[in-house]
Formats: structure tokens, C-alpha cells, sequence
């Protein structure tokens, strides 16, 4: 059963902890497919992709394609001769690719789908105020995330949860699926669910204007907003403070349902707390980042900041 050849392909984090199940689980993994080396910070010094440095570690033959079409790529994963390959936070693959292994290409994805296909399904599940999501393996097809459907399993979604604790149990929940679905097909006991055409939620991109607070939004909506993208890539505000505006972004919250005659927006601020109207009740802001700043908790930020009586977020 361990036999089955597999070349794995995905780049970030969250691909890792899936990578490293399998290994550490003694499947068969002959390659691993990840994304160039990319320039980063001030010195633009090149960095490797999260799944690179682990299979550099484990000794795992590392391709990395800048196009996925390339004939002598194709010919190299050709060589590696799988029998199964596995996308975890990957790119979109050619068919060429895909169709490449006699037990073909299955993807992890991180919702119950068909909800949520696309870039960025914890994030919305929790923007959208969903009360469950969870994985799905399915096998690739020629469009995004609408392929046979092999294993699915299902978490709650918790009233406090932000996009950084639901990743981290999808990731784990997504290894043990992934072990399952080689298990499955290795033994040739696949049975795979056709999903419906219908797509009634999508996870489109995250964006500058898609992750700006509207403070004239319900309570609930802001909440679960800024949960949602906390702690990447954060939900921002403009803070005008006297004749300044400041670009600043909101990590952790509390919410507090309350009728008040305040505007939206409009900052109540104390010598320990920060809150903000919106309509029925209040966000009580914990952690902020102000541009050109670091990331600090709301106490912090008191001690050295003045908000004026007329302060808002915009």
C-alpha cells in the first residue's frame, strides 16, 4: 500500500504539515513540486517556499517550474514515473500535468465543497459567518476546484475563531484526510461523488477593497470581517484623528451589543480601552497596527496616542 509512488506539489505552510505526515507516515514520496525562489525583504535576497526548505531537509528531489507547460519539466516528471500526485496549495495545473500519473491528480482544498472554491476559502467561511467548514480531497479536473469528490470531513466553526486558528485545524484535519484518500486509492476502493454545478459561495481573492472595515455594516458583519482575516492579511480602517489620517490595521476584537446614539465609526476612547460605534453595539479593538508602526495591543497604544473627541474610523 505504501508502495504507490507519489510526487506531492504545493508551496506554503500549510502544504508542509501535509508534506510532512506523509513522510513521517512512510508514504512514498519520490518528488516534490513547489514555486521558484522569489526575491523577499530589503536586501532582496531569494526565498525558498515553506514546502522547498522541508523537502530540502528530508532529502526529497525538488522541481521548480516557472511554467507548469515547459517540455523539459514535463519530461523530468515524466522520470520521477508516479502514480499518484498530490496538490495542496499549489497553482493551477495544465492537463498534461494532471493527467500524468495512471492514478491521476487529486487536490486538498479547505472547505466542504462546492462552497468556497477558489484562493481563499477560511477566510471567507469565517467573513461570511459560517458555523462549520472543513476538507475536501477531490481528483483534478480542467477547471478550479470542481472535480470528483473522494473524502470530505466536516469541523465547527467557533464564535471566536479567526482565520490563523481555523487554518491551523484544517491543516491538520487536511493531513489525516490526504493519508486517508492514498489509502483508499491504493487499494482501489475510490468511490467518488460527481459535485453539482452550482456554486453558491465563492472564495474569491483577498484584496485591498475587500478587506476594508465599512463601520456602517451590522455588528456581526464587522466582527466576523476582522476575525476573518486576522491574522493575515488583516482587516484595515483610515483612523482620522484631528486633521490626520492614519492607514491602520485591526487584528484582535471583542464585540459588545449595545443601543447607542453614536455615529458609525466614531472612537470612544479611554485611558485602557478602545471602542468603535456601529450600529447596536460596539468593537472593542485589543491589538492595532498604525502604518510605519509595529502590531501592538490596544494598552500599548494608549499610553502614547491621544484620540481626539471627534475621532472616527473611516
Amino acid at each position: 500500500m505504501k508502495d504507490l509512488r507519489i510526487v506531492f506539489m504545493g508551496t506554503p505552510d500549510f502544504a508542509v504539515t501535509i508534506l510532512k505526515h506523509l513522510v513521517e507516515n512512510d508514504y512514498n514520496v519520490v518528488g516534490v513540486i513547489t514555486a521558484s525562489d522569489k526575491p523577499a525583504g530589503r536586501g532582496r535576497k531569494l526565498n525558498e517556499s515553506a514546502v522547498k526548505k522541508y523537502a530540502t531537509s528530508v532529502n526529497l528531489p525538488i522541481l521548480q517550474p516557472t511554467n507548469l507547460k515547459n517540455e523539459d519539466f514535463n519530461k523530468e516528471l515524466e522520470n520521477l514515473k508516479a502514480d499518484l500526485q498530490i496538490v495542496v496549495a499549489f497553482r493551477m495545473l495544465p492537463k498534461v500535468v494532471w493527467q500524468m500519473p495512471k492514478y491521476g491528480t487529486f487536490n486538498l482544498h479547505a472547505s466542504l465543497l462546492p462552497e468556497y472554491r477558489g484562493a481563499a476559502p477560511i477566510h471567507w467561511a469565517i467573513i461570511n459567518g459560517e458555523t462549520k467548514t472543513g476538507v475536501t480531497t477531490f481528483f483534478i479536473d480542467d477547471k478550479i476546484d470542481t472535480g470528483e469528490i473522494i473524502l470530505q470531513e466536516e469541523i465547527d466553526i467557533l464564535d471566536t475563531e479567526t482565520v490563523g486558528t481555523l487554518h491551523d485545524k484544517l491543516m491538520h484535519l487536511g493531513a489525516s484526510l490526504v493519508a486517508k484518500t492514498v489509502d483508499l486509492i491504493s487499494t482501489k476502493n475510490v468511490k467518488t461523488t460527481k459535485q453539482p454545478d452550482l456554486e453558491k459561495k465563492s472564495a474569491s481573492k483577498l484584496n485591498p477593497e475587500n478587506c476594508r472595515i465599512d463601520w456602517t455594516d451590522s455588528l456581526d458583519n464587522i466582527y466576523n470581517k476582522i476575525r476573518g482575516l486576522n491574522p493575515f492579511p488583516a482587516a484595515w480602517t483610515i483612523i482620522k484623528n484631528n486633521d490626520e489620517e492614519v492607514s491602520s490595521k485591526i487584528y484582535a476584537i471583542k464585540k459588545e451589543e449595545e443601543e447607542h446614539d453614536f455615529t458609525a465609526g466614531k472612537i470612544i476612547a479611554t485611558k485602557k480601552e478602545l471602542k468603535v460605534a456601529v450600529h447596536k453595539g460596539f468593537i472593542i479593538i485589543d491589538e492595532i497596527k498604525l502604518s510605519g508602526k509595529k502590531k501592538m495591543d490596544v494598552k500599548s497604544l494608549l499610553n502614547g496616542y491621544t484620540f481626539s473627541s471627534e475621532a472616527k474610523m473611516l
